[in-house]
């Protein structure tokens, strides 16, 4: 049986810090409920020491929510715990989770502190949280570029002090698969303590590679991985939810675990992130992109006619998404003109006609993207007039008219 994989959302947290994804609260519980009717795991709903909103979009959520595990962000700071604390305290299921930075770059240049005051806060945070619920997280901040030796000891220590969850991050996406999947290892396979807790991964798309890291960190032992829906997030974004979800139902061959999340659900949810935001998913998007489930090259066309899995590894069904598209443009085969005709109602078009009909739609495709339904409507009304107008002056000549 494969492992069950837990999804930690952080759309709400991660991904709402990003320019442009700043939800009002009524969108956050609106999109907090699209999320629970998907299926994750965790809903990581916000940083209540960040602001008043914050706290209390955390507070709403975990008022309005109770299948999924809500939690909440905070440093390690006394205060940061306590008002996280307090936020989520009309939860069913609370996390409280605490992070801090553990490579030096971090710890000389932005924190001004050393690895020993690092890890004593760290161990101190940990141990406070866990006074106000038994499921706590803890973040080394950057530990992909923290030193292996001084990362073991904190997480040895944060797990000692009650760490349920030991989340690792790709803070600013600096990693490659397989570094990725030897970092994890490493780590795992040194800290003595480490089956009392949960591995996580927390990629960002720095250089494009946080599923994949992801993937590979799933592949070496994690059991969370922290993603958005759309990828959205700080810089370049996090892994997508999405994506993750999927390679998981398409290669179960390959990859030894499985999610709680309803793929059905996962077309709604994108559409739904982008109309409470405004910002749109690019075209080729993987899963959710306008052209995921699209096909325009007349090759792909006919495949996709004769059978969809010559050039699709998924239904489109699977994700909710309505049904397979055939774009007509200038790369578009006959099969598929004969095919939208069809669909159109246009179905008493001669063999003359229909060869007709493509080449006049793509002359028309030269001059613009694509081909719209009023636009073969259109096409092939101008083609069936000009037959009967043939066929009229071809019998008047007959007769002497």
């Amino acid at each position: 049986m494969p492992d069950p994989l837990v999804i930690f959302d952080t759309t709400l947290r991660d991904g709402e810090q990003a320019p442009g994804f700043s939800m009002r609260l009524d969108e956050k519980l609106q999109l907090a409920r699209q999320l629970d009717q998907l299926g994750v795991d965790v809903i990581e709903a916000g940083f209540p020491i960040a602001s008043e909103d914050d706290a209390d979009a955390v507070r709403q959520v975990a008022t309005s929510l109770t299948r999924p595990v809500i939690a909440a962000l905070a440093r390690c700071a006394p205060g940061d715990i306590e008002r996280a604390a307090a936020a989520l305290a009309p939860a069913k299921r609370r996390r409280i989770h605490t992070f801090i930075a553990t490579s030096d770059l971090h710890l000389s240049r932005k924190l001004r502190m050393t690895r020993e005051a690092c890890l004593d806060a760290a161990v101190a945070a940990v141990r406070l949280a866990r006074t106000h619920t038994d499921d706590v997280e803890f973040s080394a901040e950057d530990a992909t570029r923290s030193d292996p030796d001084f990362l073991c000891r904190v997480v040895e220590a944060v797990i000692d002090a009650g760490a349920t969850t030991v989340n690792l991050p790709d803070t600013v996406g600096y990693s490659v698969p397989d570094e990725i999947a030897g970092f994890f290892r490493t780590i795992i396979g040194r800290v003595p303590n480490a089956d009392r807790a949960t591995f996580s991964a927390h990629c960002h798309d720095d250089l494009g590679l946080a599923v994949a890291n992801s993937m590979a960190a799933i592949g070496a032992g994690v059991r969370q991985v922290e993603c958005t829906i759309n990828g959205i997030g700080e810089r370049a974004g996090n892994a997508s939810l999405e994506e993750i979800v999927m390679v998981t139902r398409v290669r179960p061959d390959l990859v030894p675990v499985e999610t709680r999340v309803d793929p059905s659900h996962l077309f709604a949810t994108s559409q739904l992130l982008t109309e409470l935001t405004g910002e749109a998913v690019q075209a080729n998007k993987a899963i959710v992109g306008r052209n995921a489930f699209a096909h325009e090259a007349g090759i792909h066309q006919d495949g996709m006619l004769k059978d969809r899995r010559t050039y699709e590894i998924m239904r489109p069904e699977d994700v909710g998404v309505t049904q397979t598209t055939l774009v007509l443009g200038k790369h578009s085969g006959r099969h598929a003109v004969q095919k939208s005709c069809e669909r159109l109602g246009l179905t008493s078009l001669s063999r003359r006609d229909l060869d007709e009909v493509y080449r006049r739609m793509i002359t028309l495709a030269d001059r613009q993207k694509h081909i719209s339904d009023d636009d073969l409507r259109a096409i092939a009304s101008e083609v069936v007039g000009a037959a009967a107008r043939g066929t009229t002056e071809q019998a008047g000549s007959r007769f002497g008219a």
